[in-house]
């Protein structure tokens, strides 16, 4: 996976430098998730694997069934992505867009799984907390688990901080265990 996310950074760093000269973040990121359900479904993905397909033709399947929900900037970046035969490269091209444009924007996806319903006055007060300790805005997925027996688990980017009773127990265990 590293390899993938190697590859596909100079393109997601372009495809963003370019929408912010033209100050059209969100409609570069929309493109690209568009492009990435594209590239994910069957028939385009039997094109991309078929040793058969040009460049040319990969391209043109593609802007073809986005025609209208692409622009010309953007086909012309599918056109690049397809002569370099990186078009599989599109879900971490967007993931690694999507990154950048929350770095800039000082903006970060936080998902919360606890174990019971949380409050309005628990959201704002766990987003309060998290905002300050992340030095972003964050934007909050909160869902259920009764798993978790209590407590919560708590995934920003690449940090996860499990208070649950579940995660604690699992601990415990491994701690006797060794």
């Amino acid at each position: 996976m590293a390899e993938l996310s190697t590859l596909a950074r100079p393109y997601a760093k372009a495809a963003f430098e370019y929408a912010v000269a033209g100050k059209n973040l969100k409609g570069w990121l929309n493109s690209l998730k568009i492009l990435v359900a594209v590239c994910q479904s069957e028939r385009v993905l039997n094109l991309l694997n078929s040793p058969n397909s040009t460049s040319a033709q990969q391209a043109k399947l593609m802007t073809e069934i986005c025609d209208d929900e692409i622009n010309e900037k953007t086909k012309g970046f599918v056109s690049v992505l397809a002569e370099n035969k990186r078009l599989k490269l599109l879900p971490q091209i967007s993931k690694q867009f999507e990154a950048l444009k929350d770095n800039r924007e000082k903006t970060i996806d936080v998902d919360v799984v606890s174990a019971i319903k949380l409050s309005d006055k628990q959201k704002n007060t766990l987003a309060s907390a998290l905002s300050a300790k992340l030095e972003r805005e964050v934007n909050m997925q909160v869902s259920v688990d009764t798993k978790l027996i209590g407590g919560a688990v708590i995934r920003a980017g690449d940090t996860v901080i499990d208070g649950s009773i579940c995660g604690r127990l699992t601990t415990l265990a491994q701690v006797l265990h060794s």
